[in-house]
């Protein structure tokens, strides 16, 4: 009887965490909705927001949407802060965890730099990935890709 009971609340421990889990890419999808900015192409999908990250500098904070792939793998999205003349005055990184982004699959990512926005400066950012489109014997992997663009500072952070 002990032992009914005991497997009876382990399969709802299982279950239940799966259940929860499954919640957390809506929380994902919501709040990319609410982003202020946002960028999409055929492989991915960047949404965004820039504050004041204190004094002297200012963070990127958003999220990533693997839209093409079956999954991206060593996901790192570069921002560089570009002023007015076209040099770049510092720029960062932030590594997508989990480790291999599947289809579809939305996850945060946070860039810090450490200057402040003058006016006339823009966002230069990078994503890096490898691409597959899966298969176990190897022939579905894509290989290296990056892509770049370019996005407005708000006036006011």
């Amino acid at each position: 009887m002990f032992r009914t009971i005991c497997a009876v609340l382990a399969l709802a421990l299982f279950l239940g965490g799966c259940a929860a889990h499954t919640t957390y890419p809506d929380v994902n999808r919501q709040r990319m909705a609410t982003l202020p900015y946002c960028y999409a192409k055929f492989d991915a999908t960047l949404a965004w927001d820039v504050k004041d990250g204190g004094p002297g500098g200012i963070v990127v904070d958003g999220l990533l949407q693997n839209n093409r792939y079956v999954y991206m793998d060593n996901v790192e999205v570069w921002v560089a802060l570009v002023d007015a003349a076209g040099k770049t005055r510092a720029r960062s990184v932030a590594f997508i965890i989990p480790h291999q982004l599947y289809q579809e699959e939305i996850a945060p990512f946070t860039v810090r730099l450490p200057v402040s926005a003058e006016p006339g400066s823009k966002l230069r950012f990078t994503y890096k990935y490898r691409g597959s489109d899966g298969g176990d014997d190897g022939a579905g992997g894509i290989g290296p890709w990056m892509q770049s663009f370019d996005a407005k500072i708000p006036a006011t952070l």
